[in-house]
């Protein structure tokens, strides 16, 4: 009887490992910074100020938002000719058009705002965290 005292817990902590494998695996990441960060090319020379982190991809943006709203479902988006905008709880990624590609901008929800504020006006994104 003492065995399945031992047993117990270490059945939970097998278990608890694979669902946190399983969530890390289908998101790429444990947030949508860093399953950008983990499937597109880092492009350190186009960041923008020390706020957004600057990525590429080879895909247009449509296809990149769908990719990764697919990984990590948006609270807010907005989309327009200038780009795809996704707004999640503390992070925004901007994806813009960059020749036959699409440059990636991942940057606080706060910084993003006041950056596109002309952009997403009237669009119902908030500058506020949360969502």
């Amino acid at each position: 009887m003492s065995r399945i005292w031992y047993l117990i817990p270490a059945c939970l902590a097998a278990a608890g490992l694979l669902l946190f494998g399983i969530a890390a695996g289908s998101g790429g990441g444990l947030s949508p910074r860093s399953y950008v960060a983990g499937h597109y090319q880092r492009t350190a020379a186009r960041d923008i100020g020390g706020e957004a982190l600057a990525y590429t991809s080879g895909r247009p943006p449509s296809k990149v938002a769908e990719e990764i709203s697919r990984a990590w479902s948006p609270a807010g988006r907005y989309a327009d000719g200038s780009g795809v905008y996704l707004r999640y709880s503390t992070d925004s990624v901007v994806l813009r058009p960059d020749g036959t590609g699409t440059l990636i901008l991942v940057e606080p929800v706060r910084t993003a705002y006041r950056r596109y504020a002309g952009t997403l006006g009237d669009s119902g994104w908030s500058n506020r965290s949360g969502g």
